[in-house]
């Protein structure tokens, strides 16, 4: 436990800065659930994961590579199913969702974990800056492609970070350049891409309640977590947050919880649309409560994935 969990009590759910994957499903059976979860094969994935799957559920592993899922899967006891998702190309991501639909299985929960953060040279994919293609597109198309698979009551958490309360561009999501080209650095783009995290469970929350859905969809903030996520940081930043750590950062079992929490606890199946810390209900930015820039998100959103899978298509027959 950090210094920092040390002075931080629990919230309403029971739960705080402190607790564990493992004991926020302490006494849960889960093995009548099926999860689909990205970035499962390392940090607070794998750890989402093998929690998850000793608990009882199956879970669909995602990560980068075939390589990669299996040899997640083959470190774990229970059921798990590796399957290819690769954010950054629009072709892979349709394809996990295929590979998923093939299973026949309703998921009762897509855990959107996966994620680059701060990249010190500005680049793009298909045109988009690639923290917000990777972090958000990516996600969004896997999620709306599977959303006809999640159950009745089937749960969508896409976890964002705090980062985006902190150096976003001036009006949140900069819809007129989301090249980034204008704005560029790396910090930024991330908290941008985190804002877009927030926004787009927002959104989907508030169709689900318009189409008066059991569904339920949260952002998550796992908290500071030492994880090579940070692995893009400059030198002099990532030593000063290593050197940090005991204070300030939380452990990979404890920055795990709170998507863990979110995805399976019957005490989080009401908190649709909700913004999620240390497993309870937190406070976002004034960007990620403005519904009309959720709402601008999304359709600006399904522009590009249109556009992109279009071009996917395209460049598929062409090479065909």
């Amino acid at each position: 436990m950090s210094l920092t969990g040390i002075f931080k009590g629990t919230g309403d759910s029971g739960f705080g800065w402190s607790s564990t994957a493992e004991e926020v499903v302490e006494g849960l059976d889960l093995s009548d659930l099926t999860i689909l979860l990205t970035g499962a094969n390392s940090g607070i994935g794998f750890e989402t994961l093998r929690v998850l799957t000793d608990r009882g559920a199956t879970v669909f592993a995602a990560a980068r590579s075939q390589q990669k899922a299996e040899d997640t899967v083959e470190k774990i006891d229970g059921d798990a199913i590796p399957v290819v998702c690769e954010l950054a190309d629009p072709k892979s991501v349709l394809q996990c969702a295929e590979d998923v639909r093939s299973q026949d299985r309703p998921l009762d929960a897509l855990i959107c974990n996966a994620g680059i953060m701060a990249l010190p040279k500005h680049e793009t994919v298909l045109g988009y800056e690639k923290q917000f293609f990777v972090n958000h597109v990516g996600h969004f198309i896997l999620v709306t492609e599977l959303l006809e698979q999640l159950s009745d009551d089937g749960r969508v958490v896409v976890v964002a970070s705090d980062a985006h309360k902190r150096g976003c561009p001036k009006g949140g999501i900069v819809l007129d350049d989301l090249s980034g080209e204008s704005w560029y650095n790396g910090w930024r783009a991330y908290c941008h891409s985190k804002l877009a995290n927030v926004l787009f469970a927002r959104e989907l929350g508030r169709r689900f309640e318009e189409q008066g859905s059991s569904r339920c969809a949260v952002a998550a903030h796992p908290g500071p977590i030492d994880t090579n996520l940070t692995r893009n940081m400059n030198p002099l930043a990532r030593a000063g947050w290593s050197l940090l750590g005991p204070i300030f950062l939380k452990s990979i079992p404890e920055g795990a919880a709170t998507q863990t929490w979110a995805a399976v606890h019957p005490d989080a199946a009401d908190l649709n649309g909700e913004y999620l810390a240390d497993c309870n209900v937190a406070e976002t930015n004034q960007y990620g409560r403005d519904t009309e820039l959720a709402k601008n998100l999304w359709e600006a959103t399904e522009e590009i994935v249109d556009e992109v899978t279009s071009s996917t298509s395209q460049s598929a027959d062409a090479a065909g």
